[in-house]
């Protein structure tokens, strides 16, 4: 839901090519409406860190209300019971076999009727991404999306899937980081690296420090990715992705939700389950030191302090 809101709010509030705003010189034109500078910090101080700040203080106040009950919990229980995400599931399930751990479930088990609907959803959620990919990566190698003018169509490709594995790694970060806690002393002891991001990421006021400038980098890397794959195709003008008609390519293609669906599951959801599933193996990942570091670092530099 978080990563669907992120991509409707670049898509309504991009600035348009050559927009003057205020009057601004050319230069900072460029450097701050034009790159979407401007919007990724409105979107990461008005709409998440103020909220996440508060959320830490006030856990109970902030949740006791019926929008968060109707619009957000129903909402996402919603999204989750459509079955657009389960694929997830299969991750989940193929990790726990290939390292041998079992799953645990705090429900009864399935009957065949609800085994029958949960496959039917991973079944349908994998051929849902699936072709979300196939649409995105034709599009991408065929120059029509908004990336920036002059990228090679393979340098697009390349960097947007080393994006999408850099938030997705934050993504994990936090769940690994925080579910840590919960497991004995000496399980930490016996893994060197893991021990080290943990005592680095709770020395101090690292950890609300690590949460704002982990919230702030993945906010410019959703940003960044939504830019290098929203489609920028014209019904009637130009060839439509895979021939489709101009309906199919206005109303689906272009909405982004396709590549909504590719980041919500790859670079979030994903990461998340197995950090969840295997927090000591996922924070023994050496680059995880240098990504706290540098998040301290971004939280420190003051940009979103406000």
């Amino acid at each position: 839901l978080v990563v669907l809101v992120v991509f409707f709010t670049n898509l309504a509030g991009a600035a348009l090519p050559n927009s003057d705003v205020l009057g601004l010189p050319d230069i900072v034109r460029q450097i701050f409406v034009s790159s979407g500078l401007a919007m990724v910090l409105t979107t990461v101080i008005v709409g998440q860190l103020t909220a996440q700040v508060n959320a830490a203080d006030c856990m109970l106040d902030f949740i006791n209300n019926y929008f968060m009950l109707y619009f957000v919990t129903y909402v996402s229980m919603a999204i989750e019971f459509s079955g657009l995400l389960h694929c997830v599931y299969l991750v989940q399930m193929l990790f726990a076999k290939i390292t041998g751990k079992s799953m645990e479930s705090d429900g009864p088990p399935r009957t065949r009727m609800q085994s029958f609907f949960f496959w039917a959803r991973v079944l349908f959620s994998c051929a849902v991404l699936g072709f979300a990919f196939a649409v995105v990566l034709s599009a991408l190698f065929t120059n029509k999306t908004s990336m920036w003018e002059g990228v090679p169509p393979v340098v697009s490709v390349v960097i947007f899937f080393l994006l999408v594995a850099f938030a997705g790694i934050m993504e994990g970060m936090q769940i690994a980081i925080l579910a840590v806690v919960k497991l004995p002393e000496e399980d930490l002891r016996n893994h060197p690296t893991s021990k080290a991001n943990c005592d680095l990421t709770f020395k101090g006021r690292n950890l609300q420090a690590f949460l704002i400038g982990r919230q702030i980098l993945v906010t410019v890397c959703m940003f960044v990715v939504a830019r290098i794959i929203t489609l920028d195709v014209k019904p009637g003008l130009d060839k439509n992705i895979f021939d489709v008609s101009d309906s199919v390519q206005d109303k689906l293609f272009n909405s982004n939700i396709l590549g909504a669906i590719i980041t919500t599951v790859v670079s979030s959801l994903i990461w998340r389950v197995v950090a969840s599933s295997f927090p000591i193996p996922f924070l023994s990942n050496p680059l995880i030191y240098l990504i706290i570091r540098l998040c301290l670092i971004i939280e420190a530099s003051g940009l979103c302090s406000g």
